[in-house]
């Protein structure tokens, strides 16, 4: 009697393959930030539909808070099938210890085969914690992932060194497969206002749980503080170039108008007008906007390959031969001082 025979004969094969099937599905854990899903968890969606497609696995969402079946909606407008939606007072404001333990119920009951959470301070805390409680692994900071079909599992690409270098990790022998990805590492997806999915509450124990922080007051004038560099949406970068500290101030002045953040080339770090935390190029940080303004900035070998993954390049330089015009999407041939105000009149005024 052979060992395929036996199985199929004790039912072992079945029980083998039930216990398999028991974790499907690609689980997104969304964020809420000010009333609006945060373009990670959106990005994340997207990208969990093209894996699902590999997997022939279903996208499932999850949403912690109060009020938010409108945000539920648009989840599965990006690609959810479904939302577990976690609908409760006491989820209205983010708490580990409630968050943790909402979502370790859930999955501990829905058995997903792969979590996404973003590489986002709230996807920090909870990721690591939800790994421990489910007794899995987790790969951070993610800028990329894919599927192996063989083995059906998660492969992802991440940096390390500082993004010096870069891992390819994968997961064997462990369910469910956890991962942190970077803001701004995938596209976001389409909208489709005509697809539909299912809605579901669950319900919530939060029985002898609470949150260990409690907000005693707020400022309105507080600032929040600043993204680094490498996850910056927008980011202006003076050069030696612009001449002179007056001229890098419009740089910067440009920056704040568009909402994003000021950087610079080694020629503006050598002459003190930003940090080396703002450094674009040899010895900075590699950025991936999705608009990136060269002021005055040449373009050579090591600043390309910082900038190079940004979505929109737009390039202002007095020389028209200078290099950053070759990776422009739209380049300006001029003097930055001459051209960066009436782009801040019209800003202004548009």
């Amino acid at each position: 009697m052979d060992l395929q025979y036996w199985e199929l004969l004790t039912g072992e094969a079945a029980i083998e393959e039930e216990e398999e099937a028991a974790y499907r599905d690609i689980w997104v854990v969304a964020e809420v930030e000010d009333g609006a899903l945060t373009p990670v968890s959106l990005e994340m969606v997207g990208k969990a539909r093209e894996l699902a497609a590999a997997l022939g696995a279903y996208v499932h969402s999850t949403l912690l808070g109060e009020g938010l079946e409108d945000l539920a909606q648009e989840l599965i407008h990006r690609g959810a099938d479904g939302v577990y939606l976690a609908d409760d007072p006491r989820l209205a404001e983010y708490h580990l210890e409630t968050y943790t333990k909402v979502l370790s119920d859930l999955f501990q009951e829905q058995k997903p085969e792969i979590i996404l959470f973003g590489a986002t301070e709230l996807g920090q805390e909870l990721a690591p914690r939800l790994a421990q409680r489910l007794d899995t692994g987790l790969v951070s900071d993610c800028l990329d992932l894919s599927i192996d079909e063989t083995e059906r599992v998660l492969v992802a690409r991440h940096p390390v060194y500082g993004g010096e270098y870069f891992h390819v990790s994968t997961f064997l022998g462990v369910k469910p497969q956890i991962a942190t990805v970077r803001p701004g590492a995938f596209r976001l997806p389409f909208a489709d206002e005509y697809r539909y999915g299912d809605v579901e509450e669950i319900a919530v124990d939060l029985e002898g749980i609470e949150g260990k922080v409690k907000v005693l007051s707020t400022s309105a004038g507080e600032a929040r503080p600043q993204v680094p560099l490498s996850k910056a949406r927008v980011i202006v970068a003076g050069g030696r170039g612009v001449g002179d500290a007056e001229g890098f101030a419009l740089v910067k002045e440009l920056a704040e108008v568009l909402g994003g953040q000021v950087a610079g080339s080694r020629g503006a770090l050598d002459k003190g007008w930003i940090d080396k935390e703002h450094l674009v190029g040899l010895g900075g940080v590699p950025v991936k906007p999705d608009l990136y303004v060269a002021c005055s900035i040449r373009g050579d070998v090591h600043h390309y390959f910082a900038m190079q993954e940004a979505k929109f390049v737009v390039a202002i330089h007095q020389d028209p031969d200078a290099p950053i015009f070759k990776t422009a999407d739209i380049g300006i041939v001029g003097d930055p001082k001459e051209v960066i105000p009436p782009l801040l009149a019209e800003l202004r005024t548009g």
